[in-house]
C-alpha cells in the first residue's frame, strides 16, 4: 500500500547547499577574485561541512524549534570561525586587514541566523497549514499521557494524533479501542509512530508489537514505567546494549562546560578586580573604617560544590557582632552601618566575592552560598535543597534576580529559592549566565527593594 509523502528528505540537503551558498556569496562580494582562489574556496567550505558532521548539527529532531539548540549554533560559530581565520596563519596573507576579515566573518554568522529564523518560521507555519506532519497513535494508558499530549497538540511540531488504545474502556473522544484493534486501525490510517506505554505490556507482547512495526515501516516509541521519579533533568545512558536512566544529568558534569563556565569566570573576575576593586578598595577602606571600628572585609564559612566549606568575603557593612554567623540582615537592622546600607543596596559589598571566584570556590553566576547554620536548616527541612550544591555558589544567580534574596522572611522564599536554583542546575548554559549578570547589573543600578 501507498503511503502519502508527509516528510521531506530534501530539508537537510537543500540548508546544506544555502548554508554554502551563504558563506561563498559573501566572500565573493567583499573579497576580490586575485585573492579568492580554489584553495581558499575548498578551506572554507570544507571547513564548514567538516565542522558541521563532527558537532551533528544538521540531523534535527520533530521537536526541535528555532531556541532548542542555540548552544550548539554558537559553539558552531566559534569552531568555524577558529578555522576561519587558522587559514590566515597557514597562508601568512590576509586581505585588508584582521578587523575587516572580522566584519566579514561576522557577515557571514549574521546572514548564517537570519536563514535560520526564517528557516523554523516557513518550517512552523507550514506545519500549521497541514505539511511536514506525522501520524501517531498511543497504545495503552497512563498519567504520561495527559503530559506527552501537551507536545503531540503543538502545531508548529507536525503532530496529529488520532487517538490511544488501551484494554480499559472509555468515553474520551480519543479513545480508539482495545489494544487488539490497533494493527488495523495503523494500517489503514498511515501511522507513522507508535508510542506504547511499557507498563501495559509484557515482553512478549511487547515483542510482537515491535515485529508488526518494523514489518510495516511504523517507527516505536516506548514510553517507559509510571514511577513519578521522572524529571527534566534525566537522560538516557547505554552500557553496552543496557539502557541506564540518569535521574540528575548536569550541563556543568561535562568537561566542556565546566571549561568554559571556569574561563568565563577566571576572566570576569580578573576584568572586575582589575577595573573596579584596584581604585573602590582604598575609597572603601577610608569610608568603612571611619564609621565603625573594625576590618575591611567580613568573611564568613560557607557552604560550596559538593558541600565543601569555603571562606565567603564581602565588605563589612555591620558593626562587629556576635550574631554574625547566625543572624541573616533584616529590615532597618540597628547592625548595617551608613555607608554599609548604601553598599548593600547597590550589591558593592559582594564584589569581594570575585576574589572567591578568581581562586575557584566561587562562580560569578550561580546558587547564592549560606552559612553553614542555615544550610544544616534547611537540608533537613527544604526537599531537594542540597540538588543546588552540585554546582558552584555565585555571586549571583536565577533566584536573586526573580526577587528571591536577602532575608528569609516566609518559608515559600527558601522553597521558591530553592526551586529557582534547580532549575538552573538543570538548565545552565554560558547564555543564561550573562543573561543573569545583565539583569543582576540593571537591578542594581534601580535599586532592589529587598537589598537590605
Amino acid at each position: 500500500m501507498l503511503r502519502f509523502h508527509k516528510n521531506s528528505d530534501w530539508i537537510i540537503p537543500i540548508s546544506v547547499l544555502i548554508h554554502l551558498g551563504i558563506i561563498n556569496t559573501i566572500l565573493y562580494v567583499l573579497t576580490p577574485n586575485t585573492y579568492l582562489n580554489v584553495f581558499h574556496i575548498l578551506h572554507y567550505n570544507l571547513s564548514w561541512l567538516l565542522i558541521t558532521y563532527g558537532l551533528d548539527y544538521y540531523p534535527t529532531k520533530r521537536k526541535e524549534r528555532f531556541t532548542t539548540n542555540l548552544p550548539l549554533l554558537f559553539r558552531l560559530y566559534v569552531i568555524y570561525g577558529l578555522s576561519y581565520f587558522a587559514l590566515f596563519g597557514v597562508t601568512g596573507k590576509i586581505y585588508e586587514s584582521l578587523q575587516y576579515q572580522f566584519f566579514v566573518y561576522f557577515l557571514i554568522c549574521l546572514a548564517l541566523f537570519w536563514y535560520r529564523v526564517i528557516f523554523y518560521w516557513i518550517r512552523s507555519n507550514y506545519r500549521k497549514l497541514g505539511g511536514n506532519f506525522a501520524n501517531i497513535v498511543v497504545i495503552g494508558r497512563d498519567k504520561n499521557l495527559k503530559k506527552i499530549r501537551k507536545v503531540f497538540d503543538a502545531p508548529d511540531l507536525g503532530y496529529r494524533y488520532l487517538g490511544y488504545f488501551d484494554n480499559n474502556p472509555s468515553k474520551s473522544p480519543t479513545y480508539l479501542g482495545q489494544v487488539s484493534d490497533c494493527f488495523g486501525f495503523i494500517l489503514n490510517n498511515y501511522v507513522d509512530e507508535i508510542y506504547c506505554v511499557a507498563s501495559k505490556f509484557n515482553n512478549e507482547e511487547l515483542r510482537n508489537l515491535i515485529d508488526f512495526a518494523d514489518n510495516n515501516l511504523v517507527r516505536v516509541k516506548v514510553i517507559p514505567d509510571n514511577k513519578e521519579i521522572y524529571s527534566r533533568a534525566m537522560s538516557i545512558e547505554l552500557y553496552d546494549s543496557v539502557p541506564v536512566l540518569n535521574i540528575r544529568e548536569v550541563p556543568l558534569d561535562t568537561e566542556y562546560a565546566r571549561l568554559t563556565k571556569r574561563s568565563f569566570d577566571i576572566l570576569f573576575s580578573l576584568f572586575v578586580i582589575i577595573t573596579v576593586m584596584s581604585w573602590l578598595i582604598p575609597i572603601l577602606f577610608f569610608l568603612i573604617k571611619s564609621e565603625s571600628p573594625g576590618p575591611l572585609y567580613f568573611k564568613q564559612k560557607r557552604h560550596g560544590l559538593k558541600r565543601k566549606v569555603f571562606w565567603c568575603y564581602k565588605f563589612r557593612s555591620m558593626k562587629p557582632s556576635t550574631e554574625a554567623n547566625s543572624k541573616m540582615a533584616t529590615k532597618n537592622d540597628s547592625r548595617i552601618t551608613r555607608i554599609g546600607k548604601f553598599m548593600r543596596k547597590t550589591s558593592i559589598d559582594e564584589l569581594p566575592q570575585f576574589f572567591n571566584v578568581f581562586l575557584g570556590d566561587m562562580s560569578v553566576v550561580g546558587p547564592r552560598p549560606h552559612m553553614e547554620l542555615h544550610t544544616s536548616d534547611y537540608e533537613v527541612s527544604i526537599d531537594k535543597y542540597l540538588v543546588r550544591h552540585f554546582v558552584k555558589p555565585g555571586i549571583t544567580g536565577l533566584a536573586q534576580i526573580k526577587g528571591y534574596r536577602g532575608e528569609i522572611e516566609k518559608k515559600a522564599d527558601i522553597l521558591n529559592r530553592t526551586k529557582l536554583d534547580i532549575f538552573y542546575v538543570e538548565k545552565w548554559s554560558i547564555w543564561l549566565d550573562i543573561k543573569i549578570i545583565f539583569k543582576t547589573v540593571i537591578n542594581a543600578v534601580r535599586g532592589e527593594q529587598k537589598a537590605y
